[in-house]
């Protein structure tokens, strides 16, 4: 990213990564050592470094919001009993996003259909949502098979 865009992107996700309700996913691992914290920081990187190299013309706060949020499930989800958990974590996320950060239904939406083509009867229907459905999908992927440790961010 530009410094432009890097102060674009540290403006728009300040208020959410300093919110002490997020830091509470500091507390669950994502995939292998990685919270879901710095798994959703990772996201919302990745998503807003796609939308700039891409030039992709979309709702940034919205873009940067629902990434960071798009994982608010806030449980262990590795004993959480649900074999379905990629599933069902999606529709759990946006209705505790929504109920701590007050989402537009564009945020709302997007956090939703994030696990697409898991969910196939749900694709994401705007730029936010597929931005962070790719952007997901990178992230996670690296995370799983590549990463040790803890993010960088």
């Amino acid at each position: 990213m530009t410094v432009k865009e890097e102060e674009r992107y540290r403006r728009l996700s300040e208020d959410l990564i300093g919110d002490w309700r997020l830091k509470q996913m500091k507390n669950y691992i994502q995939h292998g050592s990685i919270t879901t914290y710095d798994h959703c920081l990772q996201v919302a990187r990745t998503a807003f470094s796609l939308k700039c190299s891409l030039k992709i013309n979309c709702d940034e706060r919205a873009l940067v919001r629902a990434a960071l949020l798009h994982d608010y499930f806030l449980y262990d989800w590795h004993d959480h009993g649900d074999h379905l958990h990629g599933y069902h974590h999606p529709y759990i996320a946006a209705e505790k996003a929504d109920m701590d950060f007050s989402l537009t239904e564009r945020e709302k939406r997007a956090i939703m259909t994030h696990m697409w083509p898991l969910t196939l009867l749900h694709p994401p229907v705007s730029k936010e949502g597929w931005l962070l459905t790719l952007a997901d999908k990178m992230v996670s992927t690296r995370e799983t098979l590549f990463m040790r440790g803890r993010v960088e961010v």
